[in-house]
């Protein structure tokens, strides 16, 4: 449950990456996003106990309950950072662009009943090396099983489609845009940089213009004052 981990890897002076979030209510929350990193990859992200379990899976999710993609756990994120989307400027951890490739709520498989009941349940199974569970996103839906790896190194665990109606053979990656904003991680990254330019030059003009004006208008006025008293 620990931020420790993700603090200590950004510099929040550089990068407007998340410091926290309080988290959702009634449900669990879960986000894939995909990230142009030095490798291009997808982050996904389950909520548990507060943050954000995360797993960094180079080839993406599939729907094929046939092909099992290689999830490698890394840091747990905060909240917030579900929303994420944008360009980590370069020199900063995970340097890249980030869209928000997916999101919804998800649940266990293995119980029913309230959100902390669930949240128990998967931590649980966490630890076990096993976890079933639900997606409920506007790609991604249905059961799906996240195993650990024996073999692989400590963190490696792999992600599988489960057999159900949601199971299909076409590839879920080819639709390449963001949830949030219908952009791909090509045009964010087009996009901020026309942004940047947008922004900086008005400033620039603005600057150039009101400081020198605003000292000549007042001894304006007070000319014409001192010309209507002599008059």
């Amino acid at each position: 449950m620990s931020l420790v981990k993700y603090l200590k890897k950004r510099n929040f002076n550089s990068t407007s990456e998340p410091l926290g979030g309080k988290t959702s209510i009634r449900r669990l929350k879960f986000v894939v996003q995909k990230h142009a990193a030095s490798h291009l990859h997808y982050d996904f992200r389950l909520e548990m106990e507060g943050v954000l379990k995360s797993w960094a899976v180079p080839k993406g999710p599939s729907m094929d309950p046939k092909i099992k993609r290689l999830a490698m756990m890394v840091e747990d994120h905060p909240f917030d950072y579900r929303k994420f989307e944008g360009t980590i400027p370069a020199g900063n951890y995970g340097a890249g662009t980030v869209i928000v490739w997916d999101e919804g709520t998800y649940e266990s498989s293995e119980v029913e009943g309230k959100k902390d009941e669930h949240d128990t349940n998967l931590r649980h199974q966490l630890h076990k090396g096993k976890i079933k569970f639900k997606l409920y996103g506007q790609k991604l839906k249905g059961e799906f099983a996240l195993v650990k790896s024996h073999g692989r190194g400590e963190n490696a665990w792999l992600l599988m489609k489960l057999k159900d109606e949601f199971a299909t053979t076409d590839d879920i990656t080819t639709q390449d845009k963001s949830v949030l904003s219908g952009e791909t991680v090509d045009s964010i990254a087009t996009l901020k940089k026309i942004y940047k330019v947008k922004t900086n030059t008005p400033k620039t003009n603005a600057s150039k213009k009101t400081k020198p004006n605003m000292p000549l208008k007042k001894k304006s006025i007070k000319r014409k004052k001192t010309l209507s008293k002599k008059s």
